[in-house]
């Protein structure tokens, strides 16, 4: 038995360029084919019993990749449908409403949180205006939860670096 998760990891690790490689054929980003080479190696760990010794490693662990990859992309596109809706209401809002005061923080932070990549995104919303726990937020994106957390700490300090940006411009 040792033997064999041996030679699981050892093939797994065996596969990390390949795997890099075609993260960034799908995300065309680096940084979001790290992210998403990271956790197609957690699930393949947490999968491992699932795997048959007879069939290819790669082609196992390219299939698990793409699937995180679409459902990535799925959720992803369905926050973009939710904030795009939200903008639109608040555009309705603004045309009916003279006070634009805590409209136009709103529309600031939803152009700021645009300007975030999208796994940041992902993980302020979640944990920021969905008000869900670390934990909660990393199980909906099949992520290691310090992974989240690294993600939101991220995404704060790209939204405040963001937000330091428009104030000198607005000085300006």
């Amino acid at each position: 038995m040792k033997n064999q998760m041996d030679d699981f990891h050892h093939n797994l690790i065996g596969e990390l360029s390949n795997l890099r490689a075609f993260a960034r054929f799908l995300t065309r980003t680096p940084s979001t084919a790290d992210d998403l080479v990271q956790d197609t190696i957690t699930r393949a760990l947490n999968a491992r019993e699932q795997y048959n010794t007879d069939a290819s490693m790669k082609s196992w662990l390219f299939t698990i990749q793409r699937n995180i990859f679409y459902e990535q992309y799925r959720r992803r596109s369905k926050e973009k449908e939710i904030m795009e809706s939200l903008t639109q209401d608040q555009v309705h809002l603004q045309k009916n409403d003279h006070s634009h005061s805590g409209e136009d923080d709103i529309n600031d932070l939803s152009s700021m949180l645009w300007q975030l990549p999208e796994i940041l995104r992902e993980a302020i919303i979640l944990v920021g205006a969905q008000e869900l726990t670390y934990e909660e937020a990393a199980e909906i994106c099949c992520i290691p939860l310090g992974t989240m957390k690294a993600r939101v700490s991220r995404a704060r300090n790209q939204l405040n670096d963001l937000r330091n940006a428009s104030l000198v411009a607005a000085q300006k």
